[in-house]
């Protein structure tokens, strides 16, 4: 039986470099990366390997000297790189400028995406959709502002009204270039190829990208129809970006990719649109030992794999970089390659991945979700606005804060103040995308308790306090957390415009629950609903526990007086079974340091060497991947369990079975199989040569395990005997 088909495209990578046998993943899919002079022919050497081959390319950012240096329509471009408020260019490296995204940088995009429709690939990525929240002063920007708002560009530092004006309308040139982008390049390939063309944007979540200071579309990319799906660009650089909790700023990386992956599982939810989450072995930092990267690598992968929505995965970008790159020693005085155990584990969760599209879910406890309601307009207001406001250099993840006012900013704590004190403990916290209250009739039908606060977001439209109205009303739980302290406020918006004028939309909003503006915090009731009303700016429950208890409290309280037969079960971990795969993580700073006991017959699958275990004891920050071998207890047959290899086919034959295996070379592969019966003889064969192999049989589990490796551009042919 073939195991799984390349069609279902279910796990991709994405490479710059030419095709290599010692980074030859074998995944459903590989995304060529850039339109450089070199993209054909690379898209055609992946394609002799037998992959289905899109092609990746940054929509912000690339090699465009070309469009910069006027070849490409005899004039200079270079007056559209983002610029910051000292004249000096936001830059990816080297003269690569991030892009102001006019309709002349679109179309030399389209131009150079079309060769590669033409080489035959059968999707296009356009990745980061990026303006930073520093850009706004270029030329080519200050066109768009006159365009846009019809009136004089206006300096985005001057006043929280120009920052706001500024980041709406970055985002909008962004939304602009990626419809323009998809609906010509979709047209040229049915009308030249009629092929259909699937298009997609890899894309940081709205929580990384606020918390960093971009500007991107997000939710507005709902919009676009002629968008299939995303790239969830959620990795351990984005995840371990320090958070405040209880008044103590650290990296809290298990908890910060459950949060964004949750945000991106949400731009799917309710469409038809496609998601892929991504996975990154190590990252952008080169500066981390590769015992750090394992860590934080296992933290993201069950992050992701605890929203069980989605069950598509990009298993890593850059591959050649973590197969043949070099990373600091463990004792910080050499560089070296990747440990042979870490390599061989990341090729089994790999190809595991591959098989997280599961009927049978069950969630370990009370899994009531409590939704944070979040805005793309988070990330409008991301500037103090004050006397003293100077540029200051991006942040990406591979550096450090600038000073104690960038610092600040970078905490996002009025958001984490919401989020931390209740996902850690164990409640299932999920970010809920407000702008599509109004996109989708019943939106909020899944919710019964939402958190929100307009200290640091805005509703872009009133009719959003309609709906939130009407939810409550019908039974929902809203909990309001806020004080009206924040400046933004006061931006030129629909609540301060007009005949009615409203010091805050939340003015507006309790107005239409029909709760006085000047009512003092408590718990009201609202028709068979509930409102709890914390009058707290929501960074000061980051900042303290008393804060994080006063939320706490006030979230208990409320869905205590609701209607509702809401549980919320508090607990140190978060566990949830995907067919035979158990996933767990225990976190720290909880409700207690107990560890979780985990009790059956399982096989762990970030062990090297597939071990057989009776009972997994996770203690405070560890995490786990299991695949319980007595799921499905009526397949007494040879069975794969895990395997780092791609297993082209398993055959079970009268007495044994055979196996065929793909992966790159130089790496050691395992396999562990159930086996009916214990096995007499084991082969492997590589093109003419018939090859040893390590295997332990266990009797108890009745499983072997198996040792091999791959050879460049063949097939490794294993088979058992008994």
């Amino acid at each position: 039986m073939v195991t799984k088909e390349r069609n279902e495209e279910k796990t991709g990578f994405q490479e710059s470099g030419p095709y290599r046998a010692t980074y030859d993943l074998q995944t459903d899919f590989v995304m060529v990366y850039g339109i450089d002079q070199s993209m054909p022919q690379r898209i055609r050497d992946w394609k002799e390997k037998g992959y289905i081959v899109h092609l990746m390319t940054g929509v912000s950012w690339g090699d465009y000297q070309t469009y910069l240096n006027g070849k490409f329509d005899g004039q200079l471009h270079w007056d559209e790189g983002q610029r910051n408020k000292d004249n000096n260019d936001i830059s990816h490296g080297k003269d690569v400028p991030y892009m102001v995204p006019s309709i002349s940088f679109s179309k030399f995009l389209v131009e150079r995406v079309k060769v590669a429709i033409d080489e035959g690939v059968e999707a296009v990525h356009l990745e980061e959709p990026e303006f930073w929240v520093e850009g706004g002063y270029s030329e080519a920007f200050k066109r768009e502002w006159r365009i846009y708002f019809k009136e004089p560009w206006t300096a985005p530092h001057e006043s929280e009204d120009a920052q706001y004006r500024a980041s709406k309308l970055k985002a909008y040139l962004y939304t602009r270039t990626l419809d323009r982008l998809c609906g010509e390049l979709k047209e040229y390939g049915l009308s030249k190829y009629n092929r259909f063309l699937r298009f997609y944007v890899p894309t940081h979540s709205l929580i990384n990208y606020t918390q960093w200071q971009i500007i991107s579309p997000e939710s507005k990319l709902i919009d676009l129809p002629a968008i299939d799906g995303y790239i969830a660009q959620i990795w351990t650089g984005t995840s371990r970006t320090p958070n405040v909790y209880e008044g103590v700023r650290k990296e809290r990386t298990f908890e910060t990719a459950f949060l964004e992956y949750g945000m991106m599982q949400e731009l799917v939810s309710g469409t038809d649109r496609r998601m892929w989450f991504l996975h990154d072995p190590i990252e952008d930092n080169p500066r981390h030992t590769w015992s750090d990267y394992k860590e934080n690598y296992f933290k993201t992968v069950v992050a992701s794999l605890l929203h069980q929505g989605i069950s598509d995965y990009e298993v890593s970008p850059w591959p050649r970089r973590i197969f043949e790159g070099k990373h600091p020693s463990e004792d910080g005085v050499s560089l070296e390659g990747i440990p042979s155990d870490y390599a061989t584990t990341l090729l089994t969760v790999m190809h595991t991945l591959g098989n997280m599209k599961q009927d049978d879910i069950q969630i370990h406890g009370n899994s009531e979700n409590i939704g944070i309601l979040v805005a793309d307009s988070m990330m409008y207001q991301r500037k103090l606005i004050d006397s003293s406001s100077e540029a200051i250099p991006h942040y990406d993840g591979t550096g450090n804060a600038m000073n104690a006012t960038h610092q600040e900013l970078l905490d996002f704590s009025p958001f984490y103040g919401l989020a931390l004190p209740l996902l850690k403990r164990g409640l299932w916290v999920r970010p809920v995308q407000l702008d599509n209250v109004r996109r989708f009739s019943n939106y909020l039908n899944q919710y019964r308790a939402l958190i929100l606060s307009y200290e640091f977001l805005k509703p872009e439209y009133p009719d959003i306090h309609n709906a939130l109205a009407q939810w409550v009303k019908e039974g929902g739980v809203l909990i309001y957390i806020g004080d009206d302290s924040d400046p933004y406020h006061n931006v030129r918006e629909w609540w301060n415009t007009g005949n009615r004028k409203y010091h805050s939309p939340r003015d507006h909003l309790f107005e239409n629950l029909g709760i006085s503006p000047e009512t003092e915090q408590g718990i009201y009731k609202v028709g068979a609903g509930v409102l709890g009303f914390l009058s707290l700016s929501p960074d000061k429950c980051a900042k303290s526990k008393e804060n994080g208890d006063l939320l706490r409290a006030m979230v208990s309280k409320s869905i205590e007086c609701s209607s509702k037969d809401i549980l919320l079960e508090e607990k140190n971990h978060f566990m949830i079974k995907r067919g035979p795969y158990t996933i767990a993580a225990v976190m720290d700073e909880s409700i207690n340091d107990r560890p979780l006991e985990i009790k059956g017959a399982y096989v762990n699958l970030f062990d090297p060497k597939l071990r057989v275990v009776d009972e997994m004891t996770l203690k405070v920050n560890e995490n786990v991947l299991l695949y319980d071998l007595t799921f499905n207890p009526s397949n007494k047959g040879v069975r794969l369990i895990a395997a780092s290899s791609r297993v082209e086919e398993l055959k079970q034959i009268n007495n044994g079975f055979e196996m065929t295996a793909k992966g790159p070379e130089k790496l050691f592969a395992v396999a562990r199989l159930t086996c009916p019966e214990e096995p007499s003889a084991i082969e492997m064969v590589i093109g003419n040569d018939i090859l040893p192999i390590e295997f332990e049989w266990d009797q108890k589990s009745k499983t072997i395990f198996l040792k091999y490796f791959h050879r460049s551009g063949q097939e490794t042919k294993i088979s058992v005997m008994w």
